[in-house]
């Protein structure tokens, strides 16, 4: 097929120079800025030039000698640069698109039919959405973290029943490093999705879940604002002071382009405590010590949570979580172990219900109001929603809350409501003619790490890659029941999530050898962990009216010599600590075949078939203007000579026409530009109509942008 790597956005969206790329689609661009009204600007904005791993993937150094054999603990955050951790460099070649088949067990599999001849003509762009996952806003200070269970990783063990004698304790889930710039990270990564949208604009973004570390008000407060520029204070408890760390200094968000519209899915750290356990129970009650000054104790080392939850004051004697000191430059860890002062009560820290999670979401700025949820749903606490993107394209996005309501951890599951709730919207859907996106927080049967070493010729009863059960048996419907019944609908062709942090991709092939209804499994990392990438999708209609799916990982921007001394942004150190925390831990980031093993990157694109009555139905797709202005939206001009910026989308354009009139009369087809350029007839008040047409004729509907020439 030729519409690949580095052709597609130029059969497909127009051409790479349209789009202002300096080289490789969605590589290299110089950053785009607002015109006119702009909002305050961000005290960390991202460096001029954005790659993405396209052209470019971060690569991390290796320490040298004697690691692995000695390492640095997670908490000795101030030896990291001394001992040559979290080093990088973007040295690392681009990530092409890689197209995998839709097999499951390894590289290597039957070919995708024959796709060798594309009309460019009759390619369309039918919709472009970014994705985030696992953010984990971290509110670093907070009392009901579980700091213990990471901090001195690999020396805290356990040698209890049932645990091999001095086993590693904890991840780092429970701490890392990065906790100090969760928000930083976001922020870069919203500007990075701002740059990109001025050249190729977003239908619409999503959040996968995890949005919160740990259920609080606080954590999601700052997610949301981050989200829509506001000003963040990045710290709970005591307030810092005038000679805080960069980490608890007050910031302005940049804030997401205001005509994205956003959507959210809720997580398991969304609604349980660290995405592992109810909040509170019959048996105990966890909401106290977030808003109090004692810090959590779980008792010995050999009651870990959520098995056998101990709650003791802080008279007691056990394991104290412990909490940031922020106000030390490097995070330094108190109050862990056997002992615990108290400290500065917040009531921000307060845990939400899944019901007031919900509700968070129409404070906001930015649209749509409620971000996908509905005041009853907040009144049911239901988390599941689908929406359509764009009118005139037949995609429906249906939005899943398979997170485990009995067990309260980090299994998905469906109860029966949530399950036929998703199977009267996959019908309805069928039955509509519309192509269908299953967005959810935790996979579905996805890839499980390779075994090693794998097998030359892996056996399909065991594949190098097995597929991986994340689903608890309390479920109504267990996952391999759920997927059987996704393969009887011909026009599902995604289920997105997040939860496992990683770039992995999994095919889902039909059991029965139609390939109509087999669909792809797609992984988005974390903003927090390493790789800490968004993803970027993009949807194209072939010429043979097959589809392909795009899928880009996204590095947030960076700035290395941002502040007035020329340290970095905060961003940029978080990266670094990302690195160290994936170097100390050991983290493996190869799950899943094609994923960079360095890198963790894995760009793809996918091969959907469609069924005669899809074909059919997206091939009358017509080019559509989703973007035009004037002069990059200026509300005058001193030269009557102007640009007219546009965007189509749909089918390619071959011919655009312009006029004052909105008749046209007068005008002509010219071939077509994103920025061509038009004369005004005179001072005044005018308004330009404009229009496409593709390589079969087929015409835009009229769209008009307003300028007064001075």
């Amino acid at each position: 097929m030729n519409i690949l790597r580095r052709d597609f956005l130029k059969y497909c969206v127009g051409s790479a120079a349209a789009l202002g790329l300096d080289l490789s689609p969605l590589g290299t661009m110089k950053k785009v800025l607002a015109a006119g009204g702009s909002p305050p600007a961000p005290t960390y904005p991202i460096s001029g030039t954005i790659l993405t791993t396209l052209e470019q993937t971060v690569s991390p150094y290796v320490p040298p000698s004697p690691y692995p054999g000695t390492i640095l603990l997670p908490y000795q955050v101030s030896e990291y640069a001394a001992n040559n951790y979290g080093e990088w460099n973007r040295d690392g070649e681009g990530y092409l698109f890689v197209r995998p088949p839709m097999v499951i067990g390894g590289l290597n599999g039957p070919p995708v039919p024959d796709l060798s001849v594309n009309d460019p003509s009759n390619c369309a762009t039918l919709l472009t959405f970014f994705t985030m996952s696992d953010i984990h806003i971290c509110d670093k200070e907070g009392p009901a973290q579980c700091i213990y269970f990471g901090y001195k990783y690999p020396t805290i063990t356990t040698g209890s029943t049932g645990s091999p004698a001095n086993a590693p304790l904890g991840n780092s889930s429970a701490y890392s490093a990065i906790m100090l710039y969760t928000t930083h990270v976001l922020d870069a990564a919203v500007q990075t999705i701002n740059a990109l949208h001025k050249l190729a604009p977003f239908d619409f973004g999503i959040g996968l879940g995890d949005a919160a570390n740990n259920t609080q008000y606080n954590e999601l407060r700052w997610y949301i604002d981050v989200l829509d520029g506001k000003m963040i204070h990045p710290s709970s408890g005591a307030v810092p002071g005038a000679g805080a760390p960069d980490y608890q200094k007050p910031y302005q968000a940049a804030g997401l382009d205001k005509s994205i519209a956003w959507y959210q899915a809720i997580g398991n750290h969304d609604q349980f405590w660290m995405g592992s356990a109810p909040v509170h129970t019959a048996s105990y009650d966890l909401r106290p010590i977030y808003i109090g000054s004692n810090v959590l104790n779980f008792g010995p080392a050999t009651t870990i949570p959520p098995n056998f939850i101990q709650l003791l004051s802080n008279q007691g004697s056990g394991d104290y979580m412990g909490v940031v000191d922020g106000t030390t430059e490097y995070g330094d860890i108190i109050d862990a172990g056997l002992t615990a002062n108290p400290i500065v009560a917040d009531p921000n820290r307060r845990s939400l219900t899944i019901n007031q999670w919900m509700g968070e979401f129409f404070t906001t700025t930015s649209q749509p109001a409620g971000h996908g949820f509905t005041q009853q749903m907040i009144s049911e606490g239901f988390a599941c929603y689908h929406f359509y993107p764009r009118s005139n394209i037949p995609i429906k996005v249906i939005v899943l809350d398979d997170t485990d309501k009995v067990n309260g951890g980090a299994a998905g599951a469906l109860d029966q409501q949530r399950y036929n709730w998703l199977v009267a919207e996959l019908d309805a859907g069928q039955a509509a003619g519309e192509l269908m996106v299953i967005c959810a927080h935790i996979p579905l049967r996805p890839y499980v790490a390779p075994i090693i070493p794998a097998p030359a010729t892996p056996p399909a009863s065991n594949p190098a890659y097995p597929l991986y059960p994340l689903w608890a048996p309390t479920s109504y419907i267990s996952d391999t029941n759920l997927l059987a019944k996704l393969h009887t609908y011909s026009n599902l062709i995604l289920w997105i999530a997040g939860h496992i942090h990683r770039n992995a991709i999994t095919p889902q092939p039909s059991p029965n050898g139609n390939p109509e209804y087999g669909f792809w499994e797609v992984e988005t990392p974390s903003l927090r962990d390493f790789p800490q990438q968004f993803r970027n999708f993009q949807i194209v209609r072939n010429s043979d009216n097959t589809i392909s799916i795009f899928v880009l990982s996204v590095d947030p921007a960076d700035n290395p010599a941002l502040l007035g001394d020329g340290s970095p942004s905060p961003a940029w150190t978080s990266r670094s600590y990302a690195i160290a925390t994936q170097q100390i831990f050991q983290n493996q980031v190869e799950q899943g075949p094609n994923v960079d093993p360095v890198s963790g990157v894995y760009n793809a694109e996918l091969v959907k078939q469609l069924s005669p009555q899809m074909q059919a139905k997206i091939a009358q797709i017509s080019p559509a203007v989703s973007y035009f202005t004037i002069n990059g939206g200026a509300t005058s001009t001193v030269s009557h000579v102007v640009t007219l910026n546009n965007t189509v989308v749909g089918t390619t354009p071959t011919y655009y026409m312009a006029s004052e009139s909105s008749s046209f009369a007068g005008a002509a087809w010219l071939p077509y530009s994103n920025a061509p350029s038009f004369t005004l007839s005179g001072s005044g008040g005018k308004i330009v109509y404009f229009k496409v047409k593709d390589g079969s004729g087929r015409q835009s509907a009229v769209i008009r942008h307003g300028i007064r020439a001075l």
